[in-house]
């Protein structure tokens, strides 16, 4: 299973996450999107939507 999160603010929002035990991967294919993974290895996505004032 593979999350998408939408969040207002992308930038606090993986900080937060990597404050939580995330880590960043080494592909991060888009510049409104980051593809993370959880200490036990799953990955998941955090994104803001263009536009949405996100």
């Amino acid at each position: 299973m593979h999350l998408d999160i939408e969040v207002s603010d992308l930038p606090s929002a993986v900080e937060r996450a990597l404050a939580l035990g995330a880590a960043m991967t080494d592909s991060q294919p888009q510049d409104d999107v980051r593809v993370l993974c959880d200490p036990a290895g799953h990955p998941f996505c955090l994104f803001a939507r263009a536009g949405s004032g996100a």
